[in-house]
């Protein structure tokens, strides 16, 4: 997995005060999209494991990570973000994990590495769909708050 860039203190991409990393990767290439530039999966800077490490020592002073693009489930994402999510949640348990995707809540509810996540905002950016809706581009897209899934995987762990 490549990254475009993270920001530190966002207040804009979630509640609270935000880690935020932009992953690159998506196939969904909406258009009108804001992150253009982090479409293609092999732009930006490789995911590696220091630059992990350094994310997860920063979140400590944040209320929790967003996870945008590009797009965070883009398949070639998948394993390095479900590592990622999960190394945060055992890291910290109390804070919140929101990420970004152009799928359907439908089309990825089986993903393993959603057990980790508690925000979802869903759905392709769609131009002729403006919103004031905080969070989303277009009034197309969900947030969907998954707390409810957790305690289902964790019973079942």
């Amino acid at each position: 997995m490549n990254y475009d860039r993270f920001y530190t203190d966002d207040l804009v991409n979630g509640e609270g005060i935000r880690l935020t990393l932009f992953v690159t990767g998506c196939q969904h290439a909406c258009p009108g999209c804001y992150n253009q530039s982090t479409w293609d999966r092999k732009a930006g800077h490789p995911f590696t494991a220091e630059v992990r490490d350094r994310l997860l020592q920063l979140a400590a002073r944040h209320d929790g990570l967003s996870l945008s693009g590009g797009d965070p489930l883009h398949p070639a994402n998948r394993e390095a973000i479900q590592d990622l999510c999960q190394r945060f949640k055992q890291r910290y348990p109390d804070k919140d994990i929101w990420l970004w995707t152009g799928y359907r809540h439908e089309e990825i509810a089986e993903l393993p590495l959603l057990q980790w996540v508690d925000v979802l905002i869903d759905g392709r950016y769609l131009q002729a769909q403006p919103t004031t809706l905080p969070w989303r581009g277009s009034a197309n897209q969900r947030l969907i708050r998954l707390a409810r899934h957790h305690a289902v995987a964790a019973s079942q762990n």
